[in-house]
């Protein structure tokens, strides 16, 4: 018995794929596919928009080049997700390798973007424009004029009329068939148009080698200023630096700093605002370099001083108490102004002293500085307002090895208790150390002295050099021109055709195009009607009768502007 099982028939399609070679994209055009992606606007724009989106956790994180401290603290509190965190540079946002890549591609696509567009609108500058479209009536803007016979205005000096007022109004003119039946001129306007698009992108890639430039030759420094002393624009002037990539010490320029007296205003008046800020006011003197004359400026807040190439700006203040420590050998182990940190508006200050030189034993002190002191009904202290009408210290003190040998760099502003042995404090019979100006305290156990000297203030300085902010602003400000001309100019194409009536009028028909969007055409095609009109000095011509076209594709294109 014969098999009937069919064997399975091999489509065409499937022959036609056997017999056609591929061809193969190879290494190459791999490239090129590669390129050509990367270089395109739509790649630019999402790269732009993922550079701002990866900028985010920079303003949600601490960043460690600005708060080290922060970060510190943020991974202790967090042991689960601060690692995490930190071993994806969320705290080092702006110096990750994902986000210098992403910079870097953003970079490098505007510069292949705009190139070959650059090339290509110089060449379009330099072409004729587009030949004259056969049927003007098809175009959306489209009207016709008559010039009458016995001006005796032929058809080809009636285009060569028309390519002058069109040139009259910004349009490059090209005239053809000028000896022929049916002469025209194409005209085109709104180069500059794609000119403040190649502007845009072009600033913006030199706002991009603005800030590269600023983080790689910048820096930023911090210092806390007391009245009367003095800052030199050195390193070891700072009492925090952070550098950029390429930094050199030699980019400091010598210029001093000095705080002669800083005041701050408080409202007195309102009731609902009683005790806030008003206004603060540091008096400097300045010099560019220690043989230049000294100078006296004002440092406000929002209101930086310019000097040796960098913005000094006000940033913080607070109240110095003047103390003076004595060692249990009756020397005096440390004397001068300790900064406070104000915690609240009423200006509240954490005080930190630390005496290493002391002897027999090291002594700290941690307590808090209130400018105008009062008590609850309990006998705590409180601050009550922000001048210092009644200041007070009220202070703990220590005595142990504070830490400070063993070269580790440690916190000026806090002091690690735990190995210390209190001397005094509310908890011990010795009670707390309270003082007021001009007091003292004797220490229990022959352990020395301090006392109270007087009251200084101090500013908080932030010092920022950024070689690329100046050319910076000149991009953006170059960028935002060129985005307002790409936005508002238009790019426009007009013909114009004339020809002979048999019984002599020479007939003239013109037609407008955009390219893009363009609500204002219709008002140039009626001010190009009204040119035409009056360097032909045509009677009765009205423009409301012989309008552009209707933009109704139902209505016939040459309805509007009929009246033969």
């Amino acid at each position: 018995m014969a098999d009937k099982t069919k064997k399975p028939k091999k489509s065409a399609t499937a022959d036609v794929k056997s017999d056609v070679a591929l061809p193969k994209l190879g290494f190459r055009g791999m490239l090129r596919w590669a390129w050509r992606q990367l270089t395109s606007m739509r790649t630019a724009l999402f790269l732009l928009l993922l550079l701002a989106v990866a900028a985010v956790p920079g303003s949600l994180f601490p960043q460690r080049p600005t708060s080290a401290a922060a970060v510190t603290k943020y991974i202790s509190d967090h042991p689960g997700t601060g690692p995490v965190l930190d071993w994806f540079k969320l705290f080092d946002v702006f110096s990750s390798p994902w986000f210098s890549a992403i910079y870097l591609l953003l970079f490098i696509s505007l510069i292949g973007c705009v190139i070959p567009r650059a090339i290509a609108h110089y060449k379009a500058i330099k072409s004729k424009p587009p030949r004259t479209p056969r049927r003007l009536s098809r175009l959306p803007q489209y009207g016709t004029l008559e010039i009458p016979a016995e001006q005796g205005v032929t058809p080809a000096q009636a285009i060569k009329d028309a390519a002058a007022a069109l040139k009259a109004r910004g349009y490059r003119v090209d005239i053809r068939d000028v000896d022929g039946d049916r002469p025209s001129v194409g005209a085109e306007r709104g180069f500059l148009k794609e000119v403040g698009n190649l502007i845009f992108h072009t600033a913006l890639i030199g706002v991009l080698v603005s800030i590269a430039i600023g983080g790689l030759f910048g820096y930023t420094g911090q210092r806390i200023l007391v009245e009367g002393d003095t800052f030199v624009n050195t390193l070891v002037g700072y009492d925090s630096f952070s550098p950029g990539t390429n930094f050199s010490s030699t980019q400091l320029s010598p210029y001093s700093i000095t705080l002669d007296k800083f005041t701050v205003k408080f409202d007195r008046e309102s009731k609902a605002h009683y005790g806030q800020p008003l206004d603060f006011n540091a008096q400097l003197t300045t010099k560019d370099s220690p043989t230049d004359p000294a100078k006296t400026q004002t440092l406000k807040v929002n209101d930086p001083v310019s000097i040796g190439g960098t913005n000094v700006y006000l940033v913080g203040n607070g109240y110095a108490p003047v103390v003076t420590v004595k060692d249990g050998t009756g020397k005096v182990a440390f004397q001068g102004p300790v900064v406070a940190v104000p915690s609240d508006g009423a200006y509240t200050s954490l005080l930190v002293i630390k005496v290493p030189d002391a002897k027999p034993s090291q002594l700290g002190f941690v307590g808090f500085f209130l400018p105008t002191a009062l008590q609850d009904d309990k006998g705590v202290a409180y601050a009550s307002d922000p001048d210092p009408f009644n200041p007070q210290l009220d202070l703990n003190s220590y005595y142990g090895d504070l830490g400070l040998d063993g070269g580790a760099p440690k916190n000026v502003y806090t002091l690690d208790t735990s190995k210390l042995t209190p001397l005094n404090n509310r908890d011990l019979k010795a009670g707390g150390i309270v003082l007021a100006p001009g007091g003292s305290y004797t220490l229990p156990d022959g352990k020395g002295s301090i006392s109270f000297d007087g009251i200084k203030r101090y500013v908080g300085l932030d010092i920022h050099h950024d070689p690329g902010q100046a050319s910076a602003l000149i991009f953006g400000v170059a960028a935002l021109l060129g985005l307002v001309g790409s936005l508002f100019l238009s790019r426009r194409r007009a013909w114009v055709r004339t020809g002979v009536h048999p019984d002599g009028r020479t007939m003239v028909e013109y037609g407008l195009l955009a390219r893009g969007e363009d609500y204002r055409l219709a008002q140039e095609s009626t001010n190009i009607r009204k040119l035409l009109a009056k360097t032909w000095a045509l009677p009765g011509e009205s423009v409301a009768k012989r309008g552009a076209k209707a933009q109704d594709k139902d209505q016939p294109a040459t309805t509007a502007t009929k009246d033969q």
